[in-house]
């Protein structure tokens, strides 16, 4: 058994688990490029991602931001409308349905039991309405291919009282793995590339497998909608009401507005969210307004004025249906659908974040981002852990002692490590304190075999209250390891310094653990998001008031 710190650990700043999404050489990246079908024409605007405005037009932007809005109106389509499910059954025949399992190729993330969506919002010209949008390209039949400008994943908890969406930019430079081209099912080599690429010539299941790749999380299933269906979603709802702090009259966006609120309908909103030349004119400001643009219209799709008006719940959930396409599996599942509505009219707009993945520039093109690490892994990895409904603790009889919750920052550790991986008690060791457990050791376990197959965790039998401590541990471990009464001897034991120190000591008496990380260990749960992605949230029911 080696010693957890007896080999250097290479630092990948991508967290342990994550696929890679380094750059790699110019060469490299042209040969995959070369390898791989050519993107549509224009596929790669120029873009500045600092405050201080752009230097192109409105037609640069390749009208992202109503992409972005479209997604957010998809949302509410599948998690507010259909709460009439039932009663507009014949509604939701328009919904059009496309099947895309077969055409995933990579190895799948495990379901959780949280619900995935992935929303997307193609920027295709093609169908009625959309040709007339964009630049003279833009314009032409089918506009020389199809994008998703914007791409949204929509997280429900296992017992759906919590939902984020969490925002992925068009332009993110991430490693695609392999994939088949949609039109002619060929396989296509993994290479690096803009992370909208993948829906260029792979479609929606290259989208899918791509973002499972490099978050670890299971997407169940999928929404598309294009651009005229956010105007037609908009008019059903009645108009969204939106605060401006200055007039705006530009001639990119057609749109005409005084300071103050406006109602604005499906045209007008459409003019909204192509809006480029307001405020300082960055990337980041304008995230933002379409983020509070998007809590308004989940507030107002949620509300009870909308569920219990027959007439224009009729005519919102025939707009929803009419704009959209799902996977089969969706469409056709009436109780996952009744479920997510149920879920959403819990919800309304409080329990709603809305999150920008942490990004930075690309290293090799300040006008693309990488995904700022380990922040961004530490996002997904609160996805992928958000895994058991809350339950309540079992009452105590009559007989027994009452069970005493514990917080992690009450609970001493020492980490051992039972598998064959060099530095897995030091890493363990890392995310355990980042959630504030007090680690004070490190060391091996010599497991019979040379490795250990389950995690398990060990207090001494003296202690009678350590079962309450080791209770808290094992719900923040996954998969949740069995408690055992009795110490094991640790090789090399030495003590453990976090990067940041606890803010709170344990008690004096208070036991310590045995963390014994066997083959099975996939992940501590995160509970504390670093500042970054905390900083590029916003709470949907806090949006009401706020001018942009």
């Amino acid at each position: 058994m080696t010693d957890y710190r007896g080999a250097p650990v290479v630092n990948s700043g991508q967290g342990y688990r994550a696929a890679p999404t380094q750059p790699g050489s110019r060469m490299a990246r042209r040969a995959a490029a070369a390898a791989a079908p050519p993107p549509p024409p224009d596929d790669r605007p120029p873009r500045s991602h600092r405050g201080g405005g752009h230097n192109g037009s409105g037609g640069h932007n390749k009208m992202r931001i109503l992409a972005y809005v479209s997604i957010g109106l998809t949302t509410v389509m599948v998690a507010g409308a259909l709460t009439g499910y039932v009663v507009y059954r014949d509604a939701f025949g328009n919904i059009k349905q496309k099947s895309v399992k077969n055409d995933i190729i990579n190895p799948r993330p495990p379901d959780t039991g949280a619900l995935n969506v992935l929303l997307v919002g193609s920027d295709t010209r093609a169908g009625a309405g959309n040709a007339k949008y964009g630049q003279e390209l833009a314009r032409q039949a089918d506009a020389g291919g199809k994008r998703t400008d914007t791409i949204i994943l929509l997280h429900l908890s296992p017992d759906r009282d919590k939902a984020r969406l969490i925002s992925f930019p068009r332009d993110s430079m991430v490693q695609i793995p392999k994939c088949r081209n949609e039109t002619t099912k060929q396989e296509m080599p993994p290479r690096r590339d803009m992370i909208n690429s993948a829906y260029n010539a792979g479609g929606i299941a290259c989208t899918i497998s791509t973002l499972e790749t490099l978050t670890g999380i299971r997407i169940n299933h999928f929404v598309e909608v294009d651009f005229s269906g956010f105007k037609n979603i908009v008019d059903a709802l009645g108009g969204i009401e939106i605060c401006l702090k200055s007039g705006v009259n530009d001639k990119n966006s057609k749109l005409v507005l005084p300071p103050g609120k406006s109602l604005l309908n499906g045209e007008k909103a459409l003019g909204y969210v192509r809006l480029r030349h307001y405020g300082d004119g960055s990337d980041i400001q304008r995230i933002k307004r379409q983020q509070i643009f998007l809590s308004k219209v989940i507030a107002k799709a949620t509300s009870s004025e909308l569920l219990t008006d027959v007439g224009q719940l009729r005519s919102f959930i025939s707009a929803a249906a009419g704009s959209v396409t799902m996977d089969p599996e969706l469409a056709n599942d009436t109780e996952q659908l009744i479920e997510i509505a149920l879920s959403a009219k819990q919800l309304t707009a409080g329990g709603v974040k809305l999150t920008t993945i942490p990004w930075l520039p690309d290293p090799e093109d300040k006008n693309r981002v990488v995904w700022k690490q380990p922040d961004a892994n530490e996002l997904f990895t609160s996805i992928k852990t958000d895994t058991e409904p809350t339950a309540s603790e079992p009452s105590a009889s009559a007989s027994s002692k009452p069970k005493v919750t514990r917080k992690p920052e009450d609970v001493k550790v020492q980490v051992l490590n039972g598998t064959q991986t060099v530095g897995k008690a030091g890493e363990v060791a890392d995310l355990l304190a980042k959630e504030g457990y007090n680690v004070v050791g490190v060391g091996n376990y010599e497991a019979a075999g040379g490795s250990l197959a389950k995690t398990e965790i060990h207090y001494a039998k003296t202690s009678e209250a350590a079962p309450d401590y080791a209770d808290t541990l094992a719900k923040s471990v996954l998969p949740k390891p069995a408690s055992t009464a009795g110490k094991v001897k640790a090789s090399n034991p030495q003590a453990y310094t976090p990067a940041t120190p606890p803010t709170k000591a344990p008690a004096k008496g208070t036991p310590v653990l045995q963390l014994l990380v066997g083959e099975d260990f996939d992940s501590v749960k995160v509970t504390k998001l670093p500042d970054s992605v905390t900083n590029s949230t916003i709470t949907a029911s806090e949006q009401k008031n706020v001018c942009t």
